[in-house]
């Protein structure tokens, strides 16, 4: 492959909702440049993008994948992101590296949930973008209907450069707008030339008018040209909707039928034409510190300037070994040099560099400011890690990255694997920064956190197929706790003789609330008298402090317990610390059960983000969850906030539940707030649980 200088490349991502058509897009894209020899379906497997096992399996994008597309002197690395939400975290790597999107909409099913996301994301992330319409060789597909949706969710901008031509009702090419020139698809998927038929006049001067508008607004000059009839060249027109699509005042929208070809090569040319080059992206992408100087340092995609490169994404295939993909944002990386991580403090020396084309890799002697490759087996650099020189150390900020807030517990099936699972799940959790692993020692048990359950699922399948190691996902314990709400005083006796030294050990202790929920237990001893000798003291408490671990009530850990030791008594022989130590576990567990112990719940502040029309749902669901609803912010965009106090058991499976209810639109967030007591029935109901896992 060709090394390409900054001003010859696009770095384009295709965003859309799951099954809009992006993989068959990048097939097509393929096939126009000759990159292979046939299109492949997503049923059939093998596509160019879609090359991990899970992905055949499932049928749909797990991963983004990047494919280098050349085509007229450019080259276009294409990246291709999954459109189910509980990948999204490799939409937002994507994101951080791409110059430009096409957004893909499917032509059946219209504007989705996705796609209302794909627009969100580049306005926030100031990304130029194509509309790009599928299936509209679907006689069923209406492309004026979906243009007039996108236009009545974000006005003028939308500008449809392609229309449909039917022939018969049925499709057989599109209208250009900007040169108003017809174009008839020929069978390979190249078009010719062809006379714009009568009946498509009034759509056709309605979408050409609003061009010429939006080109007139560019400059003073073609405004006063556009007030006094002259007509623009073609020059002008196009360097006009370049610099509107790169400042977003223009949303181009194209449309195709990838699976038969259409609509690849004029995507091409647009994006050619009217994306910008890393060079010429408006707004800052990369800024960081060099943490030499101490001072704000920002990515210019300068090839003169010491090289730096940002790390978005790893693989880690124990097949394919692990790959580092990089954006060079300054300078240029080479192949056989040495860089230095200065988050790390480390050198690491780049070996081979590679254009990853899905899981085939080619060889590169150099990449350039801009360009986007991957190095192979870099030793300690991760995801979001800078590469620069020493002279020059460079830290970008790293990219933002969702949240995981599903939760599952899980169990190694085979006795004797948990090792081998937790160094599997490292190897995954390089690749993928929306997976955590969480010990939770308080209720002994692994956690897997993700982004949803089929996120949970997937790491699974890949845990057993890439390192053959099986896993149980199992419904998580809630990290209850256990308190009392009375007062008792009780004796705890241990006395045990079986020749030679006995043991005895015996405690008279008072057990009350200490009002201070964040602290287990608070000891405290009013001894007279020499009744219990002072050495035996740190054995009381040694003995209510291994208590606290493990409540009598339901088996969970104890806390806002005051203890204290009012009498006893001991013998000179007997008596050792070990058996002071018992005696004060004896008596813990008695006075606990006689001080009204109950049981508390973790309570977390909950924040849902979801549209007008979905608010009745999303409040009526929290209030069978036992949330408490706290109040609504409207933030913009047709959306409100729902603030609520909930339970934490309440919310297992609310992420498959809020995007039921919402159609994939809802997000929600959560932060651990408080302890509360259990209502009576949820106790009873969780000790009932309990009491069967002892069994």
């Amino acid at each position: 492959m060709n090394v390409y200088t900054s001003d010859k490349i696009r770095n384009v991502v295709l965003l859309g909702h799951g099954g809009c058509g992006k993989t068959a897009l990048v097939e097509s894209m393929a096939y126009a440049v000759g990159m292979i020899s046939r299109l492949r379906t997503v049923a059939e497997g093998g596509t160019i993008s879609d090359y991990d096992k899970e992905e055949i399996k499932r049928q749909f994008s797990i991963q983004a994948s990047t494919i280098p597309i050349e085509y007229d002197g450019v080259k276009i690395n294409v990246i291709d992101t999954p459109g189910f939400f509980d990948f999204s975290g490799e939409v937002y790597e994507a994101l951080s590296v791409a110059d430009a999107a096409v957004i893909v909409i499917s032509g059946k099913a219209g504007v989705e949930t996705g796609t209302v996301r794909a627009f969100e994301f580049c306005k926030k992330y100031n990304i130029p973008c194509i509309a790009f319409i599928t299936n509209v060789d679907d006689e069923h597909v209406n492309v004026m209907d979906i243009v007039g949706d996108l236009k009545d969710r974000y006005g003028k901008i939308i500008a449809p450069f392609h229309l449909p031509l039917r022939e018969g009702g049925k499709f057989m090419g599109f209208v250009n707008v900007v040169k108003m020139e017809g174009r008839k698809y020929l069978d390979d998927g190249t078009y010719e030339e062809y006379e714009i038929p009568e009946g498509t006049e009034d759509a056709l001067d309605e979408c050409r008018e609003e061009l010429l508008e939006a080109v007139a607004e560019t400059s003073e000059e073609l405004m006063d040209k556009f007030f006094e009839g002259e007509a623009f060249t073609q020059e002008e027109v196009s360097q006009a909707l370049r610099a509107s699509v790169h400042d977003r005042s223009i949303i181009p929208v194209l449309i195709g039928a990838p699976v038969n070809s259409y609509g690849a090569q004029a995507l091409l040319i647009a994006i050619n034409k009217y994306f910008p080059s890393p060079l010429e992206r408006i707004g800052v992408q990369f800024q960081g510190e060099n943490t030499k100087l101490k001072e704000v340092y920002t990515a210019t995609f300068d090839a003169t300037r010491p090289v730096s490169a940002y790390i978005f994404k790893t693989i880690a295939d124990p097949f394919v070994g692990k790959f580092s993909l990089v954006k060079v944002c300054n300078g240029v990386l080479k192949a056989d040099s040495v860089l230095y991580n200065a988050e790390r403090s480390v050198e690491e020396k780049v070996g081979k560099l590679y254009v990853l084309k899905g899981k085939e890799q080619i060889e590169v002697s150099e990449l350039q400011a801009g360009d986007i490759g991957a190095i192979a087996k870099l030793a300690v650099s991760k995801t979001g890690d800078t590469l620069s020189t020493k002279t020059t150390p460079i830290i970008y900020e790293k990219a933002p990255m969702p949240v995981p807030y599903t939760f599952m517990r899980y169990v190694a099936k085979a006795k004797g694997d948990e090792d081998k699972v937790s160094a599997a799940l490292k190897k995954l959790m390089d690749e993928d920064l929306t997976l955590k692993e969480v010990n939770d020692k308080a209720n002994r048990q692994m956690l897997l956190y993700g982004l949803g359950e089929q996120h949970l699922d997937v790491v699974k399948s890949k845990l057993a197929d890439r390192y053959k190691v099986e896993i149980d996902l199992i419904k998580p314990k809630v990290a209850y706790k256990e308190t009392i709400r009375g007062t008792v005083e009780v004796q705890g006796k241990h006395k045990k003789q079986s020749g030679g030294h006995g043991q005895y050990g015996d405690v008279k202790m008072k057990f009350e609330p200490s009002g201070d929920l964040e602290t287990p237990y608070i000891f405290e001893e009013t001894v007279f008298g020499g009744a219990v000798p002072k050495n035996y003291f740190p054995a009381v408490e040694k003995g209510i402090a291994e208590s606290c671990l493990k409540g009598p009530l339901a088996g969970y850990p104890v806390v806002g317990v005051k203890a204290t030791l009012l009498d006893g008594s001991y013998h000179p022989v007997d008596s050792s610390e070990m058996a002071f130590k018992m005696a004060a576990i004896l008596a813990f567990k008695k006075g606990i059960m006689d001080a009204k112990p109950v049981l508390l719940e973790p309570i977390v502040s909950l924040k849902v983000t979801v549209f007008d029309q979905n608010t009745g749902d999303v409040m009526g669901d929290l209030n069978k969850r036992r949330g408490r609803v706290l109040g609504m912010n409207p933030i913009g965009d047709g959306k409100q906030e729902i603030v609520a106090d909930i339970p934490l058991a309440n919310l297992l499976g609310y992420a498959t539940d809020l995007r039921s209810m919402t159609g994939g639109s809802g997000e929600y967030a959560y932060e651990f707030n408080r302890y509360e007591v259990c209502p009576s029935d949820v106790q009873q109901k969780i000790l009932e649980e309990s009491a069967k896992e002892n069994e």
